[in-house]
């Protein structure tokens, strides 16, 4: 098992960071390119495992897809095989096989897609016989993954009469719902959202040229390093949309009060810490869920006790991160707690704890990326298997490196 040892620097000033494409966005505009038959490459793409998991699958002409951990992949796949005339089989890795994804099928199999669950009930590897899709209203629980609906979204333009989603209850990830109808915007798609209710017509795609933009959820790694720097740091980030379609961009107003303030400029976003910090943190996290893990371990080394909540999705995440959390949290002292179901609370209790402390990963990149600027703060740390961030920022470690951290691998 490789492992890196991260160690912290002794400045983090002027440091210009180029980041890399949204993986959520580069893979809708894969689904919507691949549904409008454009001939123009999506410009900007991200180099995340999920992403080029996704762009192998539609422009190969084989039958049978292994979509690994790509959970984004595995959903937008299922709905869009179901509609292509074809037998296909999509399976993944064995954490993919224990992430449920019948609320999809069900879903699909109200308009017509035959789908077959080749292991076990409800969740895959699946078999799909395409065909031709006939739209209805269905009704899907609002607290379901915004993947599930955004899947059924993307196609509903090429379903007969087209789709009507009426959410049930509370809606989670809004603004990934939102997303996916902005991105479908650009491709001529019209849409309607009131209340609880998204009905998309049936109605033809227009091709365009698309390009993704920076990833908001990769920036959340920078505002917490600067955050637990232990001196003055200024750290630069190009490729951000000001006016961004990410709901993660809220991470930016988020992090003035753990005391990280931000500025536009033509060289991008400059992030600059002023050390003026909340005495305790709180926020609902049900439309920002890929935070919450920079968020927790920062609050933590800041000594700023926290309660998180709307977490409900990461417990079927690449792994279960709310107990992940909870686990890898008490290897560096901090008990966190938790209702096990939509939380995460921190009152400030600590006890001792060893040094180096060795952060077990889980398969998951954003349990390495939210755990490794801990370094900063309680000394040098190990990252076991921290190749699992090339499911979403394949340049983490290089990128740590150029800021100054020192990452060592060690066996």
């Amino acid at each position: 098992m490789t492992k890196f040892k991260v160690k912290a620097p002794g400045q983090l000033n002027n440091i210009q960071i180029d980041l890399p494409s949204s993986k959520s966005i580069s893979n809708r505009l894969l689904i919507l390119n691949a549904l409008s038959f454009s001939p123009f490459p999506v410009k900007n793409l991200s180099d995340s495992d999920d992403t080029r998991a996704l762009a192998t699958a539609l422009t190969s002409n084989a039958s049978i897809f292994n979509v690994g951990a790509a959970g984004t992949t595995m959903r937008f796949l299922t709905a869009f095989l179901s509609r292509i005339v074809g037998e296909w089989i999509v399976t993944g890795s064995e954490r993919m096989k224990e992430r449920p994804i019948g609320v999809l099928v069900d879903a699909l199999t109200q308009i017509g897609a035959k789908i077959e669950y080749t292991e076990k009930e409800g969740y895959p590897p699946l078999k799909i016989y395409g065909s031709s899709l006939q739209g209805k209203t269905l009704e899907l629980p609002g607290n379901i993954s915004s993947q599930y609906i955004s899947a059924l979204l993307m196609i509903a333009p090429t379903v007969t009469d087209g789709l009507t989603l009426k959410l049930k209850g509370d809606i989670t990830s809004r603004p990934y719902i939102h997303l996916t109808l902005k991105l479908m915007e650009q491709y001529g798609i019209h849409s309607e959202w009131q209340d609880d209710t998204i009905t998309v017509s049936e109605q033809p795609f227009t091709p365009m040229a698309a390009k993704a933009e920076g990833d908001w959820s990769a920036a959340s790694y920078w505002f917490q390093i600067v955050a637990l720097a232990k001196e003055e740091a200024t750290i630069t980030l190009s490729g951000l949309d000001r006016y961004s379609l990410q709901g993660d961009s809220k991470v930016a107003e988020l992090f003035n009060q753990l005391g990280v303030k931000h500025k536009y400029s033509q060289k991008g976003l400059q992030l600059t810490k002023t050390g003026e910090k909340t005495n305790r943190f709180s926020y609902d996290f049900t439309d920002q869920p890929d935070l919450a893990q920079t968020f927790a371990v920062t609050c933590a080394c800041l000594d700023i006790p926290f309660h998180l909540t709307g977490l409900h999705t990461l417990k079927i995440k690449e792994t279960d991160r709310i107990n992940a959390l909870i686990a890898e949290a008490r290897k560096l002292g901090f008990i966190f707690s938790s209702n096990n179901i939509d939380d995460l609370k921190w009152d400030g209790k600590k006890e001792s704890a060893s040094s180096p402390a060795s952060i077990s990963t889980y398969h998951d990149h954003r349990m390495a990326m939210a755990f490794a600027p801990a370094a900063l703060t309680d000394g040098p740390l190990i990252i076991e298997n921290p190749e699992v961030v090339t499911k979403s920022y394949p340049g983490y470690w290089d990128d740590l490196e150029k800021a100054g951290l020192n990452v060592e691998i060690i066996e």
